[in-house]
């Protein structure tokens, strides 16, 4: 097979849409927020208030122009879930309950809806 025509595996993710996240590198270590969107592709999130750049956008029908703050992505291994139960940064893994694969947090054992 060339090297167009190898399929690239995606991974599953130990971290979803809607997650609580802390940022673990970078220059924003330490922050927290909700993850809005995954891109698989890229192994990366968008995480509310974090990775925060201005955009300029001139005036179009549907909105005012000026300096929009947008937030950029951030890459999946700079980010930690935070633990339902403790509130501190925790592992995630993977464990059978009812016949349904569910997520848990390492620390506490606690399942991650």
């Amino acid at each position: 097979m060339t090297s167009t025509m190898a399929k690239k595996t995606v991974m599953k993710l130990k971290i979803k849409k809607g997650d609580k996240v802390r940022v673990i590198a970078g220059a924003y270590k330490g922050t927290e927020g909700e993850v809005l969107e995954i891109q698989r592709e890229k192994n990366r999130a968008i995480v509310e208030s974090v990775n925060l750049a201005k955009k300029h956008a001139k005036p179009t029908n549907e909105q005012a122009g000026g300096i929009r703050e947008i937030n950029n992505p951030i890459h999946l291994s700079n980010l930690m879930l935070i633990d339902p139960k403790s509130g501190v940064p925790t592992r995630v893994g993977r464990r059978l309950e009812n016949g349904k694969l569910v997520r848990f947090a390492k620390n506490s054992g606690e399942t991650i809806k």
